[in-house]
């Protein structure tokens, strides 16, 4: 079964109703040797909407 992944940037074109619908999502840490809560991580797969 496919898990839905919840996203509130609307800006983002894989962003279909607050869910992400890429084909995939490539999440890195932001800056950081090791993340230890949420906002050290960042989406690489967003897509600004045209």
């Amino acid at each position: 079964m496919a898990q839905q992944i919840k996203c509130s940037v609307s800006e983002c074109q894989y962003n279909s109703d607050m869910v992400c619908d890429a084909p995939m999502i490539q999440v890195d840490r932001n800056g950081v040797s090791k993340a230890s809560h949420s906002p050290q991580t960042k989406c690489e797969t967003f897509k600004p909407r045209s």
